[in-house]
């Protein structure tokens, strides 16, 4: 089994910034990708970005240049710094580990936090 435990949500203004941090703990695969999704109230969840444990990373097109994810793999964790914080940005992000050895993978997700970015 996996946790994921997240913090840093929070409110900002827009033009700001914010930082999110999540660990894993559990059996952790050295193949596992971890990554930021986001759910804005009536919309889907979808992709922020994703790390793989060796440094590859994958962000949607809206936040490239904004957003930075990063990965301490000594300490099964996984960041995202985010600047220059729009409006639209406000949305509940989660914390993900997709188990890519398994088919179809198997995702396991982080309780959510909170970002709300003011005008």
């Amino acid at each position: 089994q996996v946790q994921l435990v997240e913090s840093g949500g929070g409110l900002v203004q827009a033009g700001g910034s914010l930082s999110l941090s999540c660990a894993a703990s559990g059996s952790i695969f050295s193949s596992d990708v971890m990554g930021w999704y986001r759910q804005a109230p009536g919309k889907q969840r979808d992709l922020v970005a994703t790390i793989t444990r060796g440094g590859s990373t994958n962000y949607e097109d809206s936040v490239k240049g904004r957003f930075t994810i990063s990965r301490d793999n000594a300490k099964n964790t996984v960041y995202l710094q985010m600047n220059t914080l729009k409006p639209e940005n406000t949305a509940v992000y989660y914390c993900n580990l997709r188990r890519v050895v398994w088919a179809p993978p198997r995702d396991y997700w982080g309780q959510g936090t909170q970002v709300t970015v003011s005008s």
